[in-house]
């Protein structure tokens, strides 16, 4: 196994800027409303292009608001070696999910960078920061919308009509903040992105770091009731037309579901828009963002099927109408087994070993899997705790994650992508 020297990362310039980053839609109680494309995502965003252009990193902007900071250390036909994750948040989320990812991509680079430089060393790739438009899918759907654009998974002009809940578009709101921008970037020959785990395992289990080798597959309906509108005062049970008790059939028969799989399947509906949404009127309109996660591709095609029939059953139970108005399918993988390696050789150069883990969540990593070599590190948050002001990873665990990666990128500046091919994984 190659020796490669260390590029040490600085924890206190690290926790400088994740509390910088943190300014902007963060509450006094930890929370985070960050949604993508708002005005708190714009400030954040014009944050980050300054500490880009400051720090001799080129920035760019696609047309899907993809923001990128280049640096060139290799030349022009060097590989090119992107890391990054996304600054958009769910309401009343935290700060650490995909900010994290970020703001360590910034600190592990700018470390490489001056390793090389104290040594004279030449490196062998070039870095991109990557920054992805609507990672959390909170505010348009789907999620993971700019890094599928970016893949060619989705198309542009289909993704800048996406519209929010105030009838918004994608390409309106890039344009509102400033960030429909022009460049054209290749897909890189690697990608990496650190991110806090998300679930409990690693701190249950007392470890510093993981490596996501395996993701989970996921389908994602947005399904409408159709019932009739009435006073609930003098309209009779029996006709009523209630779309939002069929909404509530559908919910109970998700949750029987589940327990039929014991732990290979997870089910939600974690949005209900309903229509007029009167107190003293019977809803017309019950619109669900129902979800199906699996491991395994036959357990969703099961689920899949079992969910249409629910639908039917609730449907006609409470008398009302469905009409499916979007389906969002993204299959079960792997991450890169090169990059598998190369975490654990950087983890066992610092003396661990990173716990292999399943991502039953989404990140921008999935999207670039289908198009080159994707991993995403893991670091442990309290309690397992996401999406939710309470979510925190404490600066020790920041900065040692940050320090893994930044010696995944030096093996890689030293040695090119033969650094993937590498078999020694310190187990």
């Amino acid at each position: 196994m190659p020796e490669t020297p260390p590029a040490r990362i600085d924890a206190a310039r690290l926790q400088a800027m994740m509390e910088a980053v943190s300014a902007f839609g963060g509450g006094l109680d930890g929370s985070m409303t960050r949604l993508a494309l708002s005005a708190e995502d714009g400030a954040a965003r014009d944050w980050l292009a300054a500490w880009f252009t400051g720090n001799g990193f080129v920035p760019l902007v696609d047309r899907i608001g993809n923001q990128f900071g280049r640096l060139d250390l290799a030349g022009n036909n060097a590989p090119v070696v992107m890391v990054g994750s996304h600054l958009d948040s769910q309401p009343n989320g935290g700060c650490f999910d995909g900010a994290l990812g970020v703001i360590a991509a910034c600190e592990a680079i700018r470390a490489v960078r001056e390793a090389l430089a104290a040594r004279g060393q030449q490196a062998a790739c070039n870095f991109i920061v990557a920054n992805w438009t609507n990672e959390e899918g909170a505010r348009f759907q789907p999620s993971l919308l700019g890094s599928s654009v970016f893949t060619g998974a989705a198309e542009l002009p289909w993704a800048l009509e996406r519209l929010d809940g105030n009838g918004i578009s994608v390409g309106q709101a890039l344009d509102a903040i400033g960030y429909a921008g022009t460049d054209t970037l290749r897909v890189p020959d690697a990608f990496i992105e650190l991110h806090i785990e998300g679930g409990p395992i690693l701190e249950q289990e007392g470890l510093r770091v993981g490596a996501f080798t395996r993701y989970w597959g996921a389908t994602k309906y947005r399904l409408a009731f159709l019932g009739r509108q009435a006073h609930t005062g003098p309209t009779p049970m029996a006709e009523r037309r209630d779309a939002l008790l069929a909404a509530a059939y559908l919910i109970a028969d998700l949750k029987d579901m589940a327990g039929d799989y014991g732990l290979d399947l997870h089910t939600s509906v974690g949005r209900l828009e309903v229509f007029p949404n009167s107190p003293n009127t019977v809803p017309s309109e019950a619109v669900l963002f129902i979800e199906l996660r699996s491991g395994s591709p036959g357990i969703l095609e099961e689920a899949e099927a079992k969910l249409k029939a629910c639908i039917a059953a609730a449907g006609e139970r409470a008398g009302v109408a469905a009409e499916v108005r979007a389906i969002d399918l993204r299959p079960a993988g792997a991450m890169h087994p090169g990059l598998v390696r190369l975490a654990g050789r950087a983890g066992a150069g610092r003396g661990v070993r990173p716990r292999h883990l399943d991502t039953i969540g989404g990140h921008d990593a999935i999207s670039l899997a289908a198009v080159c070599p994707s991993i995403v590190l893991a670091v442990p948050c309290r309690n397992g705790v996401m999406h939710h002001p309470t979510e925190f990873a404490s600066p020790e665990d920041q900065a040692f994650g940050t320090q893994v990666l930044a010696d995944m990128l030096m093996a890689l500046a030293t040695e090119g992508l033969a650094a993937l091919d590498d078999r020694g994984d310190g187990r």
